[in-house]
């Protein structure tokens, strides 16, 4: 299968549509909210560019001139004056955690702290803060861009939290620093216990003694030993991570939870309290019991639905355990896994292909992180499998992250119908250091969103939040622009339009998602998902992308923030 390329396009013409011919549904009650005066960019290719739009009982019931739209008004319609301002389809993130990144903002955030005295003052506050019993938790830390980019270890901790236990994990959520506290909990000494499958220890080679660095399955050993988050916890980690997301424009979500999220989610849903559509994945290691669950979810509507399965093929570049076709280049002679780690499945991946295969069968779709190109490689091989042994079908599966490709690989993508689920901010963080990690021949294929969008693949766009931040525009910032977090420009022959990066957050989702039909562009019948934003995206000089803002933000016809109210 093959996206057509105008499938990508988000062509903007300038006609207004003629006052006399509105596009509109017919209704009889008035709309519930009215926009006049914008410049309303619907995302349909060739499509013109409407003043005013109306939406009521949840979608669009009208485009066209100002006159035409606020005619349909009632005493109760909501007016609002956009002030020339561009509209544009909601904002889909196509990769999230929503409830970690809601517990994450009331944790402790490491990513900008600059060096290693700045990370243990800060560490050190949290502790003084922290009751018997408490751990530390938070992180996302990364020292790349730290003038000596040495990697922390236990002893950074001891010294200022003592019996506190600490968790903080990397940047890319694929390795964990812990203290001692933590190690004794979880019984890690010099002499055991061995790396569990597809995770390391990371251990000084002199002596034995654990390092406190856990990557990946390794990370189990501790974090099992956290206290569960209270039900009461998750909730208000929903509501504050829907606040944020909306505030940033984001209308929806593709998540990757966990199995004790669902509860949540469905109550949400049950209130009607949800502000941000939500397409979940289930991460689990037990994808028989993972695929019945799936088929038991009792919803399946526009605001919440529980597609497939979550699965791990590898780590990632910044911890040097994405699976590779060659080592690293800058691998430790004595390195134990110098090419990465498969997690999830075994080498060679008989299993993966099996698995896939079943959840295909059963009609489930499946996103699988994959970001090392050998990983990446095995992947569209099992989906491939899977295809032939099924016929055609639109299954609509994804790779999530496809950050190091096989340039081979590229146009298997569009072939297979395989979703390129991708996260553009890493690429402005990876950018600092993939050159020493990988060498700078193997580089072709990184982050690779030109190629792919040329060779026709559908290209979704997110952001892994909590491991970086789900402001879309930063994302798009960086899939234009190329700028690294260092400020130097990397992979600039892949950077695309600032069109397709609206696309890549708009259509693409929409149609990953199967939701093609009701979302993705701004079409009179629709969902009535939209934003407003501060600067024109389609006219501001590149450079100010990563600046813009959402003005309003609109989600089945409701204004879920504004500029104007808290």
């Amino acid at each position: 299968m093959t996206i057509a390329t105008t499938w990508l396009s988000f062509a903007i013409a300038a006609s207004p549509l003629s006052a006399s011919a509105p596009c509109a549904l017919p209704r009889s009650t008035p709309p519930d909210l009215v926009i006049l005066n914008a410049r309303i960019g619907t995302g349909e290719p060739g499509a013109a560019e409407p003043t005013a739009l109306a939406a009521g009982a949840g979608v669009l019931l009208a485009l066209g001139d100002n006159d035409a739209v606020l005619a349909l008004a009632g005493d109760q319609t909501r007016i609002v004056d956009a002030g020339g301002r561009r509209v544009i389809p909601g904002l889909t993130d196509s990769h999230t955690h929503i409830l970690s990144g809601g517990l994450m903002l009331a944790q402790l955030n490491l990513r900008d702290v600059a060096g290693k005295e700045a990370f243990i003052r800060a560490v050190a506050e949290e502790a003084k803060r922290k009751k018997q019993g408490e751990w530390i938790r938070g992180g996302r830390w990364s020292v790349e861009s730290w003038k000596s980019p040495l990697p922390p270890t236990r002893a950074w901790l001891d010294p200022v939290t003592g019996e506190v236990p600490v968790f903080l994990q990397r940047m890319d959520g694929h390795q964990a620093l812990v203290n001692s506290a933590a190690l004794k909990l979880a019984g890690i000494t010099a002499s055991g216990p061995p790396d569990p499958k597809g995770g390391e220890i990371q251990r000084d080679p002199a002596t034995g003694e654990p390092t406190g660095i856990l990557k990946d399955a390794a990370m189990d050993l501790v974090s099992r030993h956290i206290p569960a988050s209270t039900q009461a916890e998750l909730r208000e980690a929903l509501r504050r991570a829907m606040r944020h997301l909306n505030t940033l424009g984001i209308t929806g979500v593709h998540d990757m939870c966990e199995p004790e999220h669902l509860a949540i989610f469905q109550q949400a849903h049950t209130e009607g309290s949800l502000t941000v559509r939500i397409h979940a994945f289930l991460s689990t290691e037990d994808w028989a019991g993972g695929m019945d669950r799936v088929a038991a979810f009792p919803v399946g509507d526009d605001w919440l639905r529980l597609a497939g399965l979550k699965g791990y093929m590898d780590g990632s570049l910044g911890s040097r355990n994405a699976y590779m076709r060659e080592p690293f280049a800058d691998a430790a002679p004595d390195a134990k896994y110098p090419r990465g780690q498969l997690t999830d499945f075994a080498d060679p991946p008989a299993e993966l292909n099996e698995r896939v295969a079943l959840a295909d069968a059963r009609g489930l779709q499946l996103a699988v992180h994959a970001i090392g190109d050998e990983a990446n490689h095995l992947m569209l091989d099992a989906y491939q499998a899977a295809a032939r042994a099924k016929g055609p079908h639109d299954a609509r599966h994804r790779v999530e992250h496809a950050q190091h490709l096989l340039t081979t690989d590229i146009p298997r993508f569009a072939a297979l119908g395989v979703v390129a689920s991708m996260q553009p901010f890493h690429k402005a963080d990876d950018g600092r250091y993939a050159e020493k990690a990988l060498g700078k021949a193997r580089l072709a294929g990184s982050y690779a969103f030109r190629a792919l969008f040329d060779a026709g693949a559908v290209v979704a766009f997110g952001s892994d939040w909590p491991v970086v931040t789900p402001d879309p525009f930063a994302g798009m910032d960086a899939a234009v622009n190329s700028r690294t977090l260092a400020g130097d420009v990397w992979q600039a022959q892949n950077a695309i339009t600032v069109r397709e990066a609206l696309v890549a957050y708009t259509r693409s989702p929409a149609w990953a998602a199967h939701m093609e039909a009701k979302l993705g562009t701004l079409h009179v019948g629709k969902l009535a998902d939209f934003v407003v934003l501060s600067e024109d995206l389609l006219t501001i000089p590149p450079d100010r992308i990563a600046s813009v803002r959402a003005w309003m933000t609109v989600v089945g016809g409701r204004v879920v923030y504004s500029h104007k109210e808290p």
